[in-house]
């Protein structure tokens, strides 16, 4: 009888021994396959601040990326002042104590404008607009609105500007609630234009072909003064909510210009887009264009993707730390299953020493015999792993869900910590995990299977040495 008819009836004569291996294994099959499952989950967020306005998708800065960002550049740079990136830190010393003080620029935030006329190119996207970041500038040649009975020096005493490629694009247009009262939207075609509010205007007795001025409000004296063009006046149905408090950011002081005039109004030598805006072709084919967006490459891990109902997918790798938690888990499993199987096989050879003399004095050889170990224990994984692929998609959701709990916990924690570390006027979406989706797919399956083979044969091997080392007739005392 060949060593796979021994290694059947072996199997079926000690029922306790293989039940043992096989809850083991199937334990060991079912929790590598949640780890990896969850490696590539993809999460849901929603933020109804960052929705899309009508047939159309929203992309935006991902936070977790960004921060990561942070961390490596700061990292690179080492333990001394310097920059990279567009990211800086320096030594600041408050109260005596000397601590490090990073920021970062336009360079570092801005949305990458390859990946933004990539995406205008897909099928379905009838046409997109670039938006910049809020920028506050100083009003040189006008005086802006302000609140006379508000104390004004903690303010920047600017205005807000907001660049647009093509404003009719723009979310304050699309809401419906800004509307053009006398000239013309910015268009793609335009080069140091803007449209003011009409409150601004007839404070200040401005008109269509007007110019104003602006400067960096840091440096009011010494700045370059740029210089743009009034071709339209907007009024508002409803105050526009302003990003911080103040008056520079009062809806009646935010003033839209072409996409490059706020980074010259503020002397920087880069752009800040923020946000772009894809619109869809046909509205009948919004998941579909969704779907063809998703799937054009570019680096997806640093951005979001928002849908109309403020929905996001974000990679596993983005949130927080939940792709790092996976693989130290998967490590984990996979050595303390190294040390365990190899631990179960041990004493499977303990205890059949009469056995293995008996083999050894009929001349069977040393391998044969571990072969046949090696078969018994690959006959009761294959039902493990059965029972694994069975209950694995259960198993996974539960894990990620739980893993996710603990990054959002986490993230909480680490933005209490982080407060006032680094200067910027960048502010995170606050966002709320609506789904997590789990897929365990074919190949996790086939990886799962290869990875509990690789495990079983190695420990066999590994616990084997304890006959491969030692003489038949060592072995044959035991008996006796």
């Amino acid at each position: 009888m060949n060593f796979f008819g021994l290694a059947r009836r072996s199997v079926f004569r000690k029922p306790v021994k293989s039940i043992l291996l096989l809850l083991i294994v199937f334990a060991i099959s079912t929790l590598l396959l949640a780890g990896v499952a969850s490696k590539n989950a993809s999460i849901e967020v929603q933020d109804k601040t960052r929705q899309a306005i009508g047939a159309g998708f929203l992309l935006e800065r991902n936070a977790e990326y960004r921060t990561k960002r942070l961390r490596e550049y700061s990292e690179k740079i080492g333990n001394k002042e310097g920059s990279f990136g567009g990211y800086h830190q320096k030594k600041v010393v408050v109260n005596g104590v000397e601590n490090w003080q990073g920021w970062s620029t336009n360079e570092f935030e801005t949305l990458d404008i390859k990946d933004i006329e990539k995406l205008a190119k897909t099928k379905g996207i009838a046409d997109y607009n670039l938006t910049t970041a809020i920028t506050a500038v100083n009003p040189v040649n006008f005086k802006r609105i302000e609140d006379k009975d508000v104390d004004q020096s903690v303010d920047e005493g600017g205005v807000s500007l907001i660049g647009n490629k093509d404003m009719k694009l723009d979310r304050n247009v699309l809401s419906g609630n800004l509307h053009i009262k006398e000239g013309r939207m910015i268009t793609p075609e335009d080069k140091d234009m803007c449209v003011i509010s009409e409150e601004l205007a007839k404070q200040n007795n401005l008109k269509i072909g007007d110019k104003i001025s602006f400067n960096d409000y840091n440096d009011t004296k010494n700045s370059k003064v740029s210089e743009a063009e009034i071709v339209g006046i907007y009024q508002v149905d409803q105050k526009m909510s302003p990003l911080m408090q103040g008056d520079t950011y009062r809806s009646e002081n935010v003033i839209f210009t072409d996409l490059r005039f706020p980074e010259k109004a503020e002397s920087e030598t880069s752009p800040l887009y923020e946000r772009a805006y894809f619109k869809v072709k046909d509205v009948e084919a919004y998941d579909e264009v969704k779907q063809n967006l998703q799937n054009t490459d570019i680096n997806w891990e640093q951005y979001d993707l928002i849908d109309n109902n403020g929905n996001s997918e974000t990679m596993s790798s983005n949130f927080n730390d939940l792709a790092k938690v996976s693989e130290m888990m998967i490590l984990v499993i996979s050595v303390a299953s190294f040390v365990i199987l190899v631990l179960v096989f041990l004493f499977w050879l303990k205890n059949r020493v009469q056995e293995v003399g008996i083999f050894l004095s009929l001349g069977v050889p040393k391998f044969r015999i571990i072969g046949q170990i090696w078969s018994e224990a690959i006959m009761i994984a294959v039902l493990s792993l059965m029972l694994s692929f069975a209950v694995a998609p259960a198993v996974s959701k539960v894990t990620a869900n739980y893993l996710v709990s603990q990054q959002v916990q986490q993230m909480q924690e680490e933005e209490k910590n982080n407060e006032g570390k680094v200067s910027t006027e960048y502010v995170a979406p606050k966002q709320d995990v609506q789904s997590i989706s789990v897929e365990v797919t074919p190949e996790m399956y086939l990886l799962d299977g290869v990875s509990v083979l690789v495990l079983i044969t190695a420990s066999v091997l590994v616990s084997g040495i304890v006959i491969l080392k030692r003489n038949p007739k060592d072995i044959l005392s035991e008996m006796s």
